[in-house]
C-alpha cells in the first residue's frame, strides 16, 4: 500500500483522538502508522497495476476461448457432415 494512503488513515485516526491526547501526536502518528504499515505489509494485496494487467490478460484469454469454441463447434458440425462421430466433450 502506498505511504500516501497510509498517511491519510494515520491522519484520520489521529484526528479522531480527544484533543488531551493529540499533545502526544509525534509519538502516535508514529505508532499508527508502524502499526498500520506492519498490519497492511502482512496481507497478501496486489497493486492496482497488478490487478489492471491481469485483467486484460483475462479479457484477452477470454475471447481466445470464446474463438476457440467456435472453431471447435464448426469442426464438429464439418465432421458430422462428413459422417464421423463426434467424440463426446471432456470433463
Amino acid at each position: 500500500m502506498d505511504n500516501l494512503r497510509i498517511e491519510d488513515i494515520a491522519r484520520a485516526l489521529f484526528e479522531r483522538l480527544p484533543e488531551t491526547a493529540r499533545t502526544m501526536r509525534r509519538d502516535i502518528e508514529s505508532n499508527f502508522r508502524a502499526v498500520l504499515q506492519s498490519s497492511l505489509g502482512r496481507l497478501d494485496l496486489t497493486t492496482r497495476d497488478e490487478f489492471d494487467v491481469q485483467t486484460k490478460v483475462l479479457e484477452r484469454t477470454r475471447a481466445r476461448l470464446e474463438q476457440l469454441e467456435v472453431r471447435v463447434a464448426a469442426l464438429e458440425k464439418h465432421l458430422k457432415e462428413l459422417g464421423e462421430e463426434v467424440p463426446p466433450p471432456v470433463q
